[in-house]
């Protein structure tokens, strides 16, 4: 069992929708996303399955076609003009205008009316409804905050007054949980990203005429790292969701130097350019069995005035934002204060918004860091069979040996849903692992 690791081929760009393509075409469930959406308890949309051919290629078509009494609007469209109803590649996330579009104001979600606004609460409220695992609920809420952010900057004003077009909201929460879901279900431990293809020109907004990049896609760039290749294509090819994808999803900057292709998947995007508008994403696997990361980086800081719901709450917001590890320690300060040390395990690519984060999050006014090196043992997590139903269960490997530890909010679940204590269901997640590898490694040997 090795480290299974995604890479997004980025050449032609990348958008919600055809981040979602790709990862169907690599055979996540359609059916587990439909699911998944549908526990949102919106409505107002529709989901589209399909392929189509770009240049020659065949790819997988994913589109939010949404819906109301009188008409059907395709929320990932070919272009932007206000006589289209179209939405894609230069329009995903609709912030206060930001690719809000006077043809986007048809449909009614949730029975709202068009010209209502969702802030950045009201979309976690709405993805915490979603009826999956914690970490599918982190991964969306991470790429949210990271295209808030961006717009946040971009119209200067704080993150809490940004605004998502009610529109804009429906199908970018459906593109940015199903990527969430369908990366959850291909089980996968990492992603490397390719740098990412972007046109020039101009696109047209309700706020007047952009510049490609546009500023929200500009923003994420600029404060994740991740590298523009721009193109002679006229046209947006990155989309605020699809850089914010891009930053989210991204645990390196490049693949294994020794690495094979297990299987390719392709998204389709709906703009037609002289090389293929698609995103090629691939599973492919590492040889090597242990691996060793350089350019960590802890993050410490020294908390004597700070309420414990802070601390908490600070701890929560620096996983979603992509730190590695957060954990505090018990210390005695100045004047015998009892204090708290705040630790954050980081990669350089977030190291600068992970200071920024614990400055605004906690009453620290000075934070130390030193870099850090780490072995880590490849890991994944697993869904298995036990006589209490379906539980996650993470697996790592040392050599030939394989190691299972059930996964916490699976044995949470067990015991609330079964009415027994938490040994009882750890053991019982155990032994369904222990029968799943068996299973496995009879498989194996076939």
């Amino acid at each position: 069992m090795g480290e299974k690791i995604l890479y997004l081929e980025c050449y032609s760009g990348i958008s919600g929708d055809m981040t979602v393509g790709a990862l169907l075409d690599l055979g996540a469930s359609r059916e587990h996303l439909e699911r998944a959406i549908k526990s949102l308890g919106i409505d107002g949309y529709r989901l589209s399955f399909g392929r189509k051919k770009k240049c020659g290629i065949d790819a997988y078509d994913f589109d939010v076609v949404l819906t109301d009494t009188h008409h059907e609007v395709h929320a990932h469209g070919e272009h932007v003009h206000e006589e289209h109803v179209h939405k894609e590649h230069v329009h995903e996330e609709h912030v206060h205008g930001e690719h809000v579009h006077e043809g986007h104001v048809h449909g009614e979600h949730e029975h709202c009316h068009p010209h209502i606004h969702r802030n950045i609460r009201d979309i976690f409220a709405l993805i915490d409804r979603l009826d999956e695992k914690e970490e599918v609920r982190r991964m969306a809420r991470k790429i949210f905050t990271i295209v808030a952010e961006a717009e946040s900057k971009a119209h200067g004003i704080p993150v809490e007054e940004v605004h998502f077009h009610e529109v804009g909201a429906v199908d970018s929460i459906i593109d940015i949980i199903g990527v969430a879901v369908c990366l959850s279900d291909l089980g996968i431990d990492r992603v490397a990203v390719s740098p990412l293809a972007e046109g020039t020109g101009y696109v047209r907004c309700q706020h007047g005429v952009m510049p490609v990049p546009v500023p929200a896609t500009a923003n994420i760039a600029a404060a994740h790292g991740l590298e523009l290749k721009i193109t002679d294509n006229d046209g947006e090819m990155v989309t605020p969701t699809g850089a914010a994808i891009a930053a989210a999803l991204r645990t390196e900057k490049k693949l294994p130097e020794n690495c094979r292709i297990e299987k390719i998947g392709t998204g389709a995007g709906n703009k037609d350019f002289k090389n293929a508008n698609i995103l090629r994403a691939m599973i492919v696997s590492a040889k090597e069995d242990v691996r060793e990361e350089k350019n960590m980086w802890v993050l410490e800081a020294n908390i004597d005035d700070s309420p414990g719901e802070a601390l908490g709450l600070a701890m929560e917001i620096l996983m979603e934002r992509g730190a590695k590890d957060v954990w505090y320690t018990p210390a005695y300060m100045k004047k015998n204060r009892p204090a708290y040390v705040l630790h954050v395990l980081c990669r350089e690519e977030e190291r600068e918004t992970l200071e920024k984060t614990v400055f605004e999050a906690t009453t620290t006014i000075g934070i130390r860091r030193y870099q850090v090196s780490r072995t880590v043992l490849p890991r994944r997590i697993y869904s298995v069979d036990t006589r209490y139903g379906k539980a996650d269960v993470k697996c790592c490997r040392l050599g030939d040996e394989i190691r299972c530890y059930p996964e916490f909010e699976s044995v949470r679940a067990v015991c609330s849903e079964n009415g027994i204590g938490f040994f009882d269901a750890y053991q019982a997640i155990c032994e369904g692992a222990q029968i799943s590898r068996g299973k496995e490694t009879a498989g194996e040997e076939k």
